[in-house]
């Protein structure tokens, strides 16, 4: 249990997508305008990473690895389909995010409108493939672990673009000059998000 609770804790403060490996920057600039749509945004990379990191840990355990598919048989045991690693991925990731757009649609036509095109692009997103090849990096020992991994991961990004969203609509009734205004004040206050979550890795876990 406690192994559990440092790779979540990890995950979300210490391995921070943006702000520790500045993965999925596109999205996080482009949609975190607004709260509203920031919190839709971060909720479907919540869903998917949830998803897509466990079924990639199935994948590379029983279909990838070398060895893997000696389930089948003793003479399948040499068999190393490592190398299809980044097409599966991509080909889950794809999936999982069209039933997302398509349940956001149906229950959310406003959000739905709102997100436009960053919502499909999620399949393209690099937290989420990040989130799938970390996973396989760490080797977890099981799948509660990556689903864990992949949760924790998601709630991180969640945060990250949370937070910028309501620090960018509080600025706007604040006095940045010209030339910042817009993505260059975005930036910098990123940077500064990236430098207070550096602080998380004195936490000993």
């Amino acid at each position: 249990m406690q192994e559990l609770a440092n790779i979540f804790i990890k995950s979300i403060f210490i391995d921070n997508m943006v702000f520790a490996y500045f993965l999925g920057m596109c999205s996080y600039l482009a949609i975190s305008k607004t709260v509203k749509t920031s919190v839709g945004m971060g909720l479907a990379v919540i869903f998917v990473l949830s998803i897509t990191v466990p079924i990639n840990y199935i994948l590379v355990n029983y279909v990838l690895e070398k060895g893997a598919l000696v389930w089948l048989g003793e003479e399948f045991k040499d068999i190393d389909l490592s190398f299809l690693s980044f097409i599966m991925f991509i080909a889950v990731i794809a999936s999982m995010v069209q039933l997302v757009e398509m349940i956001v649609e149906k229950f959310s036509p406003a959000l739905y409108s709102s997100l436009g095109i960053f919502l499909p692009l999620i399949a393209v997103n690099c937290a989420i493939l990040g989130g799938s090849l970390f996973m396989q990096e760490r080797a977890y020992n099981s799948m509660t672990e990556a689903v864990v991994f992949g949760f924790g991961s998601g709630i991180g990004w969640f945060l990250a673009i949370v937070g910028i969203a309501a620090i960018r609509e509080k600025i706007r009734y604040s006095h940045v000059p010209a030339p910042l205004r817009g993505l260059g004040i975005t930036f910098i206050i990123t940077g500064l998000m990236g430098i207070a979550f550096m602080s998380f890795m004195g936490i000993k876990l």
